[in-house]
């Protein structure tokens, strides 16, 4: 009588378990990532459609060679420079979770900041008319609509493909009051009085050594350099934030550590009042907002 158990065939290679996979994953990001085994564990639960305490509290389970193959091409990648959300596709940030990818900025947790602040300026039992400029893969966009339902809000990005991401955020999380429009800064902007400008515009000078390193070599650079300085864009911004502001508007800028000073005076010279810049909680001073107090159809302000 034939024997009914059935044997693995002896050629064929074992299948890997999730304890071995991440040992040996990361061990090959060691000399790679600050977080070797955070990047094994993310990547890996990613692949297998797992969180990361399945992983912790499973080590003895096994995959298919079709997913270690997949592993395995994004620890090569990894171990190449490709930060991890671009490889994951996604990027938490305030309460949700962002679709991200190459043509957009990955969404850094001092930006949290801007939201943070935006908040305490929106009223939440009132309407407010909302501009935010770059908007990228529209994350500060569709935080601030899930926390203020009742805002108008305006995002745009001189980038098609930034904003095809952003609309994609926004239906993520079932916002349907953020428009989107492709604009250089103001260029396409309609005539409008808006409550709140907010932005993260690039703020990097362009010989920052910092642009040949880390994550930062894979994101776009138009996101990220701004001139010998880094101060291009948030000196064109807050020149132009004037027209669009109405009495008592606010703007409400992020920017480089190092450029908290020059930006405060910048903005008092192009008349804005009631200057107040916060620290990242890396204690850096990472954004400012001030107030535009009057009107440019007022002859006593000079505006651009």
């Amino acid at each position: 009588m034939a024997n009914s158990r059935v044997y693995e065939n002896p050629c064929s290679a074992p299948l890997p378990s999730i304890g071995a996979a991440l040992e040996e994953a990361a061990a090959q990001l060691d000399s790679k990532s600050q977080s070797a085994r955070l990047d094994a564990e993310i990547l890996l639960g990613r692949v297998l459609g797992k969180e990361r305490s399945f992983l912790r509290a499973w080590p003895e389970t096994r995959f298919d060679n079709v997913q270690a193959d997949r592993y395995r091409e994004l620890i090569e990648s990894r171990k190449n420079g490709m930060p991890i959300a671009y490889l994951t596709g996604y990027r938490e940030f305030w309460s949700g979770n962002f679709k991200v990818g190459p043509d957009v900025l990955i969404p850094r947790p001092e930006t949290e900041l801007l939201v943070e602040m935006a908040l305490e300026i929106i009223p939440s039992e009132r309407p407010m008319a909302i501009l935010e400029l770059g908007t990228g893969s529209g994350i500060i966009a569709v935080s601030l609509a899930m926390e203020r339902p009742g805002a108008s809000i305006l995002a745009t990005d001189i980038s098609s493909a930034a904003l095809d991401i952003a609309r994609r955020n926004a239906a993520r999380h079932r916002v349907d009051h953020v428009q989107f429009l492709n604009s250089d800064w103001f260029e396409s902007i309609p005539d409008a009085e808006y409550d709140l400008i907010i932005s993260n515009p690039p703020y990097v000078a362009a010989g920052d050594p910092h642009l040949v390193q880390g994550d930062v070599v894979f994101e776009p650079e138009i996101a990220l350099k701004s001139g010998p300085s880094g101060m291009n864009a948030l000196e064109s911004i807050a020149d132009q934030a004037r027209r669009w502001l109405g009495p008592g508007g606010h703007l409400l800028l992020e920017h480089g550590h190092h450029q908290a000073g020059d930006l405060s005076l910048m903005l008092r010279r192009f008349g804005y009042r009631d200057i107040d810049t916060r620290s990242d909680l890396q204690g850096h001073p990472r954004a400012t907002q001030s107030l535009w107090p009057g009107n440019c159809r007022d002859s006593e302000f000079l505006c651009p």
